[in-house]
Protein backbone atom coordinates (compact mmCIF):
# COMPACT_ATOMS: atom_id res chain seq x y z
CA UNK A 1 0.00 0.00 0.00
CA UNK A 2 1.44 3.52 -0.92
CA UNK A 3 2.39 5.52 1.79
CA UNK A 4 0.57 8.20 2.80
CA UNK A 5 2.71 10.77 5.42
CA UNK A 6 3.87 12.71 3.21
CA UNK A 7 2.97 16.82 3.53
CA UNK A 8 1.12 18.43 1.08
CA UNK A 9 3.44 21.09 -0.66
CA UNK A 10 1.82 24.72 -0.76
CA UNK A 11 0.50 25.75 -3.80
CA UNK A 12 2.68 28.15 -5.04
CA UNK A 13 4.88 28.96 -7.74
CA UNK A 14 8.41 26.48 -7.30
CA UNK A 15 11.16 27.51 -9.77
CA UNK A 16 11.27 24.05 -11.17
CA UNK A 17 11.87 23.90 -14.83
CA UNK A 18 12.45 20.19 -15.46
CA UNK A 19 8.72 18.54 -15.55
CA UNK A 20 7.85 14.96 -13.92
CA UNK A 21 5.94 12.78 -15.25
CA UNK A 22 4.65 9.88 -12.93
CA UNK A 23 2.49 6.46 -13.96
CA UNK A 24 -0.89 5.25 -12.17
CA UNK A 25 -1.57 2.03 -11.11
CA UNK A 26 -3.01 0.35 -8.09
CA UNK A 27 -0.88 2.69 -5.73
CA UNK A 28 -1.72 5.62 -7.21
CA UNK A 29 -5.59 5.09 -7.78
CA UNK A 30 -6.20 6.51 -3.59
CA UNK A 31 -7.64 10.27 -4.82
CA UNK A 32 -5.67 11.08 -1.22
CA UNK A 33 -2.41 9.82 -2.46
CA UNK A 34 -3.20 11.39 -5.83
CA UNK A 35 -4.01 14.64 -4.25
CA UNK A 36 -0.25 14.38 -2.23
CA UNK A 37 1.55 13.79 -5.52
CA UNK A 38 -0.39 16.76 -7.16
CA UNK A 39 1.05 19.26 -4.65
CA UNK A 40 4.37 17.33 -4.72
CA UNK A 41 5.13 18.44 -7.85
CA UNK A 42 3.67 15.89 -10.55
CA UNK A 43 3.00 17.61 -14.17
CA UNK A 44 1.45 14.68 -15.94
CA UNK A 45 0.02 11.53 -15.43
CA UNK A 46 0.98 8.63 -17.58
CA UNK A 47 -2.03 5.74 -18.28
CA UNK A 48 -0.24 2.43 -18.84
CA UNK A 49 -2.34 0.85 -21.35
CA UNK A 50 0.29 -2.23 -20.68
CA UNK A 51 -1.69 -2.62 -17.79
CA UNK A 52 -5.62 -2.75 -16.07
CA UNK A 53 -8.84 -1.92 -18.16
CA UNK A 54 -10.21 0.65 -19.95
CA UNK A 55 -12.71 1.79 -17.32
CA UNK A 56 -9.96 1.70 -14.40
CA UNK A 57 -8.19 4.02 -16.48
CA UNK A 58 -11.40 5.97 -17.52
CA UNK A 59 -11.85 6.17 -13.86
CA UNK A 60 -8.76 7.43 -12.71
CA UNK A 61 -7.99 9.87 -15.49
CA UNK A 62 -11.67 11.32 -14.17
CA UNK A 63 -10.16 11.29 -10.42
CA UNK A 64 -7.10 13.19 -11.72
CA UNK A 65 -8.60 16.29 -13.53
CA UNK A 66 -10.78 16.17 -10.54
CA UNK A 67 -8.78 17.06 -7.85
CA UNK A 68 -6.36 18.78 -10.11
CA UNK A 69 -9.14 21.62 -11.22
CA UNK A 70 -9.64 22.24 -7.33
CA UNK A 71 -6.27 22.51 -6.50
CA UNK A 72 -5.95 25.01 -9.52
CA UNK A 73 -2.89 23.05 -11.43
CA UNK A 74 -3.07 21.90 -15.14
CA UNK A 75 -2.15 18.32 -15.64
CA UNK A 76 -1.66 17.06 -18.23
CA UNK A 77 -2.51 13.22 -19.30
CA UNK A 78 -0.56 11.04 -21.33
CA UNK A 79 -1.94 8.00 -23.15
CA UNK A 80 1.02 5.42 -23.09
CA UNK A 81 0.15 2.07 -25.64
CA UNK A 82 1.10 -0.97 -25.21
CA UNK A 83 2.46 -1.88 -28.98
CA UNK A 84 3.60 -4.81 -30.26
CA UNK A 85 5.56 -6.14 -26.87
CA UNK A 86 6.69 -10.26 -28.32
CA UNK A 87 5.97 -12.19 -25.46
CA UNK A 88 6.69 -16.16 -24.49
CA UNK A 89 3.43 -17.85 -23.33
CA UNK A 90 2.68 -19.40 -20.08
CA UNK A 91 4.30 -22.12 -18.46
CA UNK A 92 2.59 -25.72 -16.93
CA UNK A 93 4.32 -24.36 -13.52
CA UNK A 94 4.35 -20.31 -13.99
CA UNK A 95 7.82 -20.79 -14.74
CA UNK A 96 11.06 -22.39 -15.42
CA UNK A 97 14.95 -22.95 -15.17
CA UNK A 98 16.82 -22.27 -18.24
CA UNK A 99 20.39 -23.77 -17.38
CA UNK A 100 23.80 -22.47 -19.24
CA UNK A 101 24.48 -24.70 -21.88
CA UNK A 102 21.38 -26.26 -22.39
CA UNK A 103 18.61 -26.49 -25.56
CA UNK A 104 15.75 -24.46 -25.34
CA UNK A 105 13.05 -24.66 -27.79
CA UNK A 106 10.33 -21.25 -28.55
CA UNK A 107 7.54 -23.08 -30.51
CA UNK A 108 5.34 -20.93 -32.70
CA UNK A 109 2.15 -23.50 -31.01
CA UNK A 110 2.50 -24.43 -27.50
CA UNK A 111 -0.11 -24.25 -24.95
CA UNK A 112 1.92 -25.30 -22.25
CA UNK A 113 5.34 -24.41 -21.81
CA UNK A 114 8.60 -26.68 -19.29
CA UNK A 115 11.82 -26.31 -18.70
CA UNK A 116 12.59 -27.48 -22.59
CA UNK A 117 9.90 -25.28 -24.35
CA UNK A 118 7.27 -22.51 -24.41
CA UNK A 119 4.92 -20.76 -26.82
CA UNK A 120 5.23 -17.36 -28.49
CA UNK A 121 2.72 -14.92 -28.53
CA UNK A 122 3.59 -14.10 -31.55
CA UNK A 123 4.08 -16.95 -34.14
CA UNK A 124 5.63 -14.49 -36.80
CA UNK A 125 9.13 -14.55 -35.18
CA UNK A 126 10.22 -17.72 -36.46
CA UNK A 127 10.24 -15.01 -39.77
CA UNK A 128 12.40 -12.60 -38.26
CA UNK A 129 15.28 -14.73 -37.22
CA UNK A 130 17.87 -16.60 -38.26
CA UNK A 131 21.07 -19.06 -37.05
CA UNK A 132 23.26 -16.68 -35.13
CA UNK A 133 21.02 -14.43 -33.64
CA UNK A 134 20.48 -13.68 -29.85
CA UNK A 135 17.71 -13.47 -28.83
CA UNK A 136 17.37 -11.75 -24.96
CA UNK A 137 14.12 -12.56 -22.76
CA UNK A 138 13.07 -10.86 -19.96
CA UNK A 139 14.73 -7.40 -20.58
CA UNK A 140 18.06 -8.83 -21.37
CA UNK A 141 17.94 -11.29 -18.00
CA UNK A 142 17.91 -14.40 -20.42
CA UNK A 143 19.89 -14.67 -23.16
CA UNK A 144 19.32 -17.18 -26.14
CA UNK A 145 21.41 -18.24 -29.51
CA UNK A 146 19.76 -19.02 -32.24
CA UNK A 147 21.21 -22.45 -33.95
CA UNK A 148 18.33 -23.43 -35.58
CA UNK A 149 14.57 -22.53 -37.09
CA UNK A 150 12.42 -24.49 -38.56
CA UNK A 151 8.47 -23.07 -40.13
CA UNK A 152 7.44 -23.51 -36.48
CA UNK A 153 10.07 -23.87 -33.82
CA UNK A 154 13.29 -21.58 -32.95
CA UNK A 155 15.79 -24.22 -31.70
CA UNK A 156 18.43 -22.49 -29.41
CA UNK A 157 20.78 -22.29 -26.72
CA UNK A 158 21.06 -20.92 -23.59
CA UNK A 159 24.02 -18.62 -23.29
CA UNK A 160 22.63 -17.00 -19.71
CA UNK A 161 20.03 -19.18 -17.81
CA UNK A 162 17.85 -18.35 -15.07
CA UNK A 163 14.27 -18.59 -13.76
CA UNK A 164 12.00 -17.28 -16.94
CA UNK A 165 8.09 -16.51 -16.05
CA UNK A 166 5.41 -16.29 -17.81
CA UNK A 167 4.77 -14.11 -20.45
CA UNK A 168 8.21 -11.87 -20.49
CA UNK A 169 9.34 -10.17 -23.60
CA UNK A 170 11.48 -11.28 -26.22
CA UNK A 171 13.95 -9.00 -27.84
CA UNK A 172 16.61 -9.38 -30.97
CA UNK A 173 19.88 -7.98 -30.05
CA UNK A 174 20.60 -5.44 -32.82
CA UNK A 175 16.54 -4.90 -33.71
CA UNK A 176 14.95 -6.32 -37.28
CA UNK A 177 11.43 -8.13 -35.33
CA UNK A 178 8.87 -7.17 -38.25
CA UNK A 179 5.80 -6.18 -35.45
CA UNK A 180 3.79 -3.85 -36.73
CA UNK A 181 3.87 -0.59 -34.53
CA UNK A 182 0.28 -0.41 -33.70
CA UNK A 183 -1.73 -3.58 -33.00
CA UNK A 184 -5.70 -4.04 -32.85
CA UNK A 185 -5.36 -3.52 -29.42
CA UNK A 186 -3.60 -0.17 -29.94
CA UNK A 187 -6.11 0.95 -31.90
CA UNK A 188 -9.03 0.77 -29.43
CA UNK A 189 -7.02 2.24 -26.93
CA UNK A 190 -6.54 4.94 -29.12
CA UNK A 191 -10.14 5.44 -28.90
CA UNK A 192 -10.61 4.96 -25.68
CA UNK A 193 -7.51 7.69 -25.30
CA UNK A 194 -9.67 9.84 -27.22
CA UNK A 195 -12.78 9.03 -25.07
CA UNK A 196 -10.58 10.82 -21.56
CA UNK A 197 -9.26 14.10 -23.73
CA UNK A 198 -5.66 12.66 -23.28
CA UNK A 199 -3.16 15.49 -24.09
CA UNK A 200 -0.83 13.11 -25.14
CA UNK A 201 -0.29 9.90 -26.78
CA UNK A 202 3.07 7.91 -27.00
CA UNK A 203 3.73 5.01 -29.50
CA UNK A 204 5.38 2.04 -28.69
CA UNK A 205 7.95 0.73 -30.82
CA UNK A 206 7.46 3.06 -34.14
CA UNK A 207 9.89 1.80 -36.17
CA UNK A 208 9.48 5.19 -38.78
CA UNK A 209 7.70 8.12 -39.55
CA UNK A 210 4.75 5.88 -41.13
CA UNK A 211 3.97 4.10 -37.90
CA UNK A 212 3.60 7.90 -36.09
CA UNK A 213 1.72 9.18 -38.66
CA UNK A 214 -1.04 6.20 -38.90
CA UNK A 215 -1.48 6.68 -34.70
CA UNK A 216 -2.08 10.73 -35.24
CA UNK A 217 -4.74 9.66 -38.52
CA UNK A 218 -6.04 7.19 -36.19
CA UNK A 219 -6.61 9.74 -32.96
CA UNK A 220 -8.08 12.35 -35.54
CA UNK A 221 -10.30 9.91 -37.37
CA UNK A 222 -11.78 9.19 -33.37
CA UNK A 223 -12.22 13.09 -32.47
CA UNK A 224 -9.07 13.50 -30.87
CA UNK A 225 -6.51 16.01 -30.77
CA UNK A 226 -3.46 14.86 -28.88
CA UNK A 227 0.11 15.46 -29.31
CA UNK A 228 1.86 12.16 -30.32
CA UNK A 229 5.32 11.14 -28.52
CA UNK A 230 6.98 8.53 -30.57
CA UNK A 231 9.00 6.27 -27.86
CA UNK A 232 12.34 5.13 -29.27
CA UNK A 233 12.97 1.56 -28.41
CA UNK A 234 14.07 0.16 -31.44
CA UNK A 235 16.79 -0.09 -33.46
CA UNK A 236 14.96 1.41 -36.65
CA UNK A 237 14.25 4.02 -34.48
CA UNK A 238 17.69 5.29 -34.06
CA UNK A 239 18.39 4.85 -37.81
CA UNK A 240 15.09 6.56 -39.08
CA UNK A 241 15.07 9.25 -36.31
CA UNK A 242 15.02 12.29 -38.92
CA UNK A 243 11.72 11.18 -40.14
CA UNK A 244 10.19 9.76 -36.95
CA UNK A 245 11.43 13.72 -35.73
CA UNK A 246 9.34 15.05 -38.35
CA UNK A 247 6.82 12.98 -38.12
CA UNK A 248 5.88 13.58 -34.18
CA UNK A 249 5.83 16.25 -31.42
CA UNK A 250 7.85 14.85 -28.92
CA UNK A 251 10.18 11.79 -28.28
CA UNK A 252 10.96 9.60 -24.71
CA UNK A 253 13.73 8.24 -24.20
CA UNK A 254 12.61 4.77 -23.47
CA UNK A 255 15.55 3.22 -21.87
CA UNK A 256 14.46 -0.09 -20.95
CA UNK A 257 13.76 -2.05 -24.63
CA UNK A 258 16.28 0.26 -26.08
CA UNK A 259 19.13 -0.57 -23.64
CA UNK A 260 18.24 -4.55 -24.74
CA UNK A 261 18.78 -3.63 -28.64
CA UNK A 262 21.38 -2.03 -28.47
CA UNK A 263 23.09 -2.71 -25.79
CA UNK A 264 23.19 -1.01 -22.27
CA UNK A 265 26.64 0.94 -22.81
CA UNK A 266 24.80 2.41 -25.95
CA UNK A 267 21.96 4.10 -24.16
CA UNK A 268 24.02 6.93 -22.01
CA UNK A 269 25.37 8.79 -25.57
CA UNK A 270 21.98 7.61 -27.42
CA UNK A 271 19.97 9.70 -25.18
CA UNK A 272 22.20 12.56 -25.31
CA UNK A 273 21.44 12.19 -28.86
CA UNK A 274 18.09 11.87 -29.12
CA UNK A 275 17.28 14.77 -26.58
CA UNK A 276 19.59 17.16 -28.69
CA UNK A 277 18.23 16.59 -31.74
CA UNK A 278 14.71 16.78 -30.58
CA UNK A 279 15.53 20.36 -29.28
CA UNK A 280 16.97 20.95 -32.14
CA UNK A 281 13.55 20.30 -33.96
CA UNK A 282 11.64 22.28 -31.65
CA UNK A 283 10.38 18.72 -30.28
CA UNK A 284 9.40 17.77 -26.47
CA UNK A 285 11.51 14.72 -24.88
CA UNK A 286 10.89 12.32 -22.31
CA UNK A 287 13.35 10.70 -20.41
CA UNK A 288 12.29 7.16 -18.55
CA UNK A 289 12.75 3.97 -17.56
CA UNK A 290 14.19 3.02 -13.62
CA UNK A 291 15.02 6.46 -13.27
CA UNK A 292 14.58 5.75 -9.31
CA UNK A 293 13.35 1.95 -9.49
CA UNK A 294 14.90 1.70 -5.47
CA UNK A 295 12.15 3.65 -4.53
CA UNK A 296 9.81 1.02 -5.26
CA UNK A 297 10.37 -0.48 -1.85
CA UNK A 298 12.76 2.12 -0.21
CA UNK A 299 12.02 5.93 0.96
CA UNK A 300 15.00 7.29 -0.50
CA UNK A 301 16.78 6.75 -4.28
CA UNK A 302 20.50 5.84 -4.75
CA UNK A 303 22.93 7.88 -5.49
CA UNK A 304 23.47 6.18 -8.69
CA UNK A 305 19.72 7.30 -9.22
CA UNK A 306 20.33 10.72 -8.08
CA UNK A 307 22.97 11.42 -10.68
CA UNK A 308 20.62 9.56 -13.57
CA UNK A 309 18.01 12.43 -12.51
CA UNK A 310 20.24 14.48 -12.59
CA UNK A 311 22.15 14.19 -15.83
CA UNK A 312 18.70 13.72 -17.97
CA UNK A 313 18.08 17.48 -16.53
CA UNK A 314 21.57 18.63 -17.30
CA UNK A 315 20.86 16.94 -21.06
CA UNK A 316 18.02 19.65 -21.63
CA UNK A 317 15.10 17.04 -21.10
CA UNK A 318 11.82 18.53 -21.06
CA UNK A 319 10.29 15.61 -18.54
CA UNK A 320 12.04 12.77 -16.24
CA UNK A 321 9.38 9.99 -15.51
CA UNK A 322 8.50 7.51 -12.86
CA UNK A 323 7.11 4.02 -13.97
CA UNK A 324 6.59 1.25 -11.44
CA UNK A 325 7.89 3.39 -8.53
CA UNK A 326 4.35 5.68 -8.82
CA UNK A 327 2.56 2.91 -10.05
CA UNK A 328 3.07 -0.06 -7.72
CA UNK A 329 5.69 0.95 -5.31
CA UNK A 330 5.05 1.58 -1.89
CA UNK A 331 6.31 5.70 -1.80
CA UNK A 332 4.79 7.49 -5.09
CA UNK A 333 4.72 10.58 -3.04
CA UNK A 334 7.92 10.20 -1.29
CA UNK A 335 9.54 9.64 -4.88
CA UNK A 336 7.99 12.74 -6.61
CA UNK A 337 9.73 14.60 -3.89
CA UNK A 338 13.03 13.21 -4.07
CA UNK A 339 12.81 13.87 -8.03
CA UNK A 340 11.70 17.31 -7.55
CA UNK A 341 14.49 17.95 -5.49
CA UNK A 342 17.15 16.75 -7.67
CA UNK A 343 15.65 18.50 -10.74
CA UNK A 344 16.10 21.73 -9.17
CA UNK A 345 19.19 21.04 -8.40
CA UNK A 346 20.84 19.91 -11.50
CA UNK A 347 19.31 23.23 -13.13
CA UNK A 348 21.33 25.69 -10.91
CA UNK A 349 24.54 24.21 -12.67
CA UNK A 350 23.03 24.20 -16.46
CA UNK A 351 24.84 26.15 -18.88
CA UNK A 352 23.36 29.45 -20.53
CA UNK A 353 25.12 29.88 -24.01
CA UNK A 354 21.85 31.52 -25.28
CA UNK A 355 24.34 33.66 -28.09
CA UNK A 356 25.87 30.86 -29.07
CA UNK A 357 22.40 28.89 -29.46
CA UNK A 358 21.18 31.91 -32.29
CA UNK A 359 24.67 31.91 -33.86
CA UNK A 360 23.17 30.44 -37.79
CA UNK A 361 19.75 30.61 -36.68
CA UNK A 362 17.25 31.50 -39.35
CA UNK A 363 13.46 31.95 -38.63
CA UNK A 364 10.37 31.83 -41.23
CA UNK A 365 7.81 32.76 -39.07
CA UNK A 366 6.93 35.79 -37.33
CA UNK A 367 5.92 34.15 -34.32
CA UNK A 368 9.00 32.46 -34.04
CA UNK A 369 11.61 34.87 -34.37
CA UNK A 370 9.32 37.28 -32.04
CA UNK A 371 9.26 33.98 -29.49
CA UNK A 372 13.40 34.18 -30.25
CA UNK A 373 13.78 37.92 -29.97
CA UNK A 374 11.87 37.73 -26.50
CA UNK A 375 14.25 35.32 -25.46
CA UNK A 376 17.58 37.32 -26.42
CA UNK A 377 16.32 40.31 -24.79
CA UNK A 378 15.24 38.93 -21.39
CA UNK A 379 18.50 37.56 -20.80
CA UNK A 380 20.20 40.52 -21.52
CA UNK A 381 18.14 42.82 -20.03
CA UNK A 382 18.06 40.31 -17.36
CA UNK A 383 14.25 40.96 -16.70
CA UNK A 384 12.67 38.68 -14.09
CA UNK A 385 10.12 36.61 -16.36
CA UNK A 386 8.57 35.97 -19.99
CA UNK A 387 4.95 36.67 -20.32
CA UNK A 388 3.37 34.60 -23.87
CA UNK A 389 0.07 35.31 -24.70
CA UNK A 390 -0.84 32.34 -26.54
CA UNK A 391 -3.70 30.16 -27.66
CA UNK A 392 -2.22 27.33 -28.94
CA UNK A 393 1.31 27.37 -27.20
CA UNK A 394 3.51 27.14 -29.83
CA UNK A 395 4.75 30.59 -29.20
CA UNK A 396 6.41 28.87 -25.53
CA UNK A 397 7.17 25.96 -27.38
CA UNK A 398 9.77 27.59 -29.46
CA UNK A 399 10.89 29.61 -26.10
CA UNK A 400 11.49 26.78 -24.00
CA UNK A 401 13.46 24.99 -26.62
CA UNK A 402 16.42 27.49 -25.48
CA UNK A 403 17.98 27.83 -22.32
CA UNK A 404 17.79 31.82 -21.08
CA UNK A 405 17.65 31.42 -17.56
CA UNK A 406 14.63 33.23 -17.66
CA UNK A 407 11.09 31.33 -16.26
CA UNK A 408 8.56 31.48 -19.20
CA UNK A 409 4.70 32.27 -18.72
CA UNK A 410 2.14 31.24 -20.67
CA UNK A 411 -0.84 33.30 -20.28
CA UNK A 412 -4.19 31.48 -21.86
CA UNK A 413 -7.56 31.03 -21.73
CA UNK A 414 -7.32 27.11 -23.09
CA UNK A 415 -7.56 25.09 -20.52
CA UNK A 416 -6.12 21.70 -23.41
CA UNK A 417 -2.97 24.48 -24.23
CA UNK A 418 -2.59 25.10 -20.40
CA UNK A 419 -2.80 21.03 -19.94
CA UNK A 420 -0.37 20.43 -22.81
CA UNK A 421 1.92 23.49 -21.70
CA UNK A 422 2.17 21.55 -18.31
CA UNK A 423 5.18 19.15 -20.45
CA UNK A 424 7.37 21.74 -21.45
CA UNK A 425 10.53 22.64 -19.70
CA UNK A 426 10.89 25.70 -18.25
CA UNK A 427 7.15 26.55 -18.99
CA UNK A 428 4.33 27.46 -16.34
CA UNK A 429 0.53 28.20 -17.39
CA UNK A 430 -1.30 31.02 -15.82
CA UNK A 431 -5.12 30.98 -17.18
CA UNK A 432 -6.07 34.47 -18.15
CA UNK A 433 -9.08 35.39 -20.31
CA UNK A 434 -9.08 36.94 -23.22
CA UNK A 435 -12.06 39.39 -22.66
CA UNK A 436 -10.94 41.99 -24.81
CA UNK A 437 -9.34 43.36 -27.70
CA UNK A 438 -7.61 46.27 -26.70
CA UNK A 439 -3.95 44.83 -26.26
CA UNK A 440 -3.02 47.93 -23.37
CA UNK A 441 -6.09 46.38 -21.45
CA UNK A 442 -4.47 42.61 -22.25
CA UNK A 443 -1.01 43.81 -20.84
CA UNK A 444 -2.35 45.17 -17.88
CA UNK A 445 -4.31 41.45 -17.21
CA UNK A 446 -1.43 40.30 -17.73
CA UNK A 447 0.79 41.82 -15.14
CA UNK A 448 -2.24 41.84 -12.74
CA UNK A 449 -2.16 37.74 -13.63
CA UNK A 450 1.71 37.37 -12.61
CA UNK A 451 1.29 39.40 -9.45
CA UNK A 452 -1.81 37.46 -8.33
CA UNK A 453 0.68 34.09 -8.89
CA UNK A 454 3.02 36.03 -6.59
CA UNK A 455 5.93 35.21 -9.60
CA UNK A 456 6.73 39.53 -9.78
CA UNK A 457 6.41 42.40 -7.92
CA UNK A 458 5.58 45.66 -8.78
CA UNK A 459 8.31 47.38 -10.61
CA UNK A 460 9.94 44.17 -11.96
CA UNK A 461 11.38 44.30 -15.49
CA UNK A 462 9.21 41.74 -17.83
CA UNK A 463 8.69 40.99 -20.79
CA UNK A 464 5.60 40.62 -23.19
CA UNK A 465 4.98 38.89 -26.16
CA UNK A 466 1.37 38.97 -27.97
CA UNK A 467 -0.58 38.84 -31.37
CA UNK A 468 -2.85 40.95 -33.18
CA UNK A 469 -5.33 40.60 -33.97
CA UNK A 470 -5.86 39.52 -30.56
CA UNK A 471 -7.16 35.43 -29.82
CA UNK A 472 -5.94 34.38 -33.52
CA UNK A 473 -3.75 31.25 -32.97
CA UNK A 474 -0.17 31.37 -34.15
CA UNK A 475 -0.54 35.72 -34.78
CA UNK A 476 1.83 36.44 -32.24
CA UNK A 477 3.73 39.34 -33.48
CA UNK A 478 4.64 41.69 -31.05
CA UNK A 479 7.13 41.81 -28.09
CA UNK A 480 7.11 44.48 -25.38
CA UNK A 481 9.14 45.37 -21.92
CA UNK A 482 7.22 46.46 -19.14
CA UNK A 483 7.81 47.62 -15.77
CA UNK A 484 5.25 45.45 -14.04
CA UNK A 485 2.37 48.25 -12.21
CA UNK A 486 2.58 50.48 -15.29
CA UNK A 487 -0.46 49.31 -17.30
CA UNK A 488 -2.33 48.32 -14.19
CA UNK A 489 -4.80 51.39 -13.56
CA UNK A 490 -6.54 50.68 -17.13
CA UNK A 491 -8.36 47.96 -15.03
CA UNK A 492 -9.70 50.89 -12.78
Amino acid sequence: MANSGSKLVPNVYVPRQTKIVATLGPASTDPAVLERMIAAGMNVVRVNFSHGTAQEHIDRVKTVREIAARLKRDIAVMADLQGPKIRIGVFANGSATLVNGQPFVLEAKCDSGNDERVGLDYPELVNDVKAGDTLLLDDGKIVLKVKKVTPTQILCETEVGGVLKNRKGINKLGGGLSAPALTSKDMEDIRTAVSFEADYIAVSFPKSGADMYMARELTRAAGGHAMMIAKIERCEALENLDDLIRSCDGLMVARGDLAVEIGDAAVPAAQKRLIRAAREANKLTITATQMMESMIESPVPTRAEVSDVANAVLDGTDAVMLSAETAAGKFPVETIVAMARVCVEAEKSATISLDADFLNRKFKRVDQSIAMAALFTAHHLEVKAIAALTQSGSTALWMSRLNSGVPIFALTPEEKTRRRLSMYRDVRTVMMQYETEDREVLLAKSEQALLDAKVVELGDLIVITIGEPIGKSGGTNTMKIVRVGEHIGLLN
